[in-house]
């Protein structure tokens, strides 16, 4: 299985294939642009850049930006054919809703409509990164891709949503 920081690199080299830019402005992409799908936080995306310029694989330019290297380049690729790194799910929500007993209808009917709202927040800022995409640039195209799994699984939500408070009515029992 690969390693976690092999996934952190792949993300970093990745966004400097895009274009050079400093760590803060680097970790600010990440979050905007791959925000709905990945994350990667300072403390990950620092010590990744220094190994990744002791490696020769990305550089710095005369204002400090980092800049994949041909070499990172090639790693960027060779990392892109290797199968993703998967890990166990951590979803609160269900966590909780799995111990709705303990939580109780009202909680639960609370969750979910809290879980509604974020769910509705979200699709509406894909729906904004949808329209600003040019579809005329081959990366824009790719993201589009990703854009359509974040709808997909923020629809696919709403729908359990829907179908779990209809569950939750039809109990006779209050817990």
């Amino acid at each position: 299985m690969p390693r976690p920081r092999a996934q952190t690199e792949l993300a970093v080299l990745g966004a400097l294939a895009l274009a050079p830019m400093s760590g803060y402005r680097l970790r600010q992409e990440i979050l905007e642009t791959l925000g709905h799908f990945w994350t990667e936080s300072y403390g990950q995306i620092y010590p990744t850049l220094a190994r990744l310029e002791a490696g020769g694989l990305v550089r710095r330019d005369d204002e400090g930006r980092f800049a994949i290297t041909p070499d990172g380049l090639t790693r960027l690729r060779e990392e892109l054919r290797t199968p993703p790194e998967t890990a166990p799910p951590r979803d609160g929500v269900l966590l909780r809703v799995f111990l709705g007993r303990q939580l109780g209808r009202q909680g639960a009917l609370d969750l979910l409509a809290s879980t509604e709202r974020d769910v509705r927040e979200r699709l509406a800022g894909l729906a904004a990164i949808r329209a600003a995409l040019d579809t005329d640039d081959p990366d824009e195209r790719w993201a589009l891709l990703t854009l359509d799994a974040g709808e997909l699984r923020g629809r696919a939500t709403l729908e359990w949503i829907q179908t779990s408070r209809a569950r939750i009515a039809s109990w006779d029992d209050a817990s």
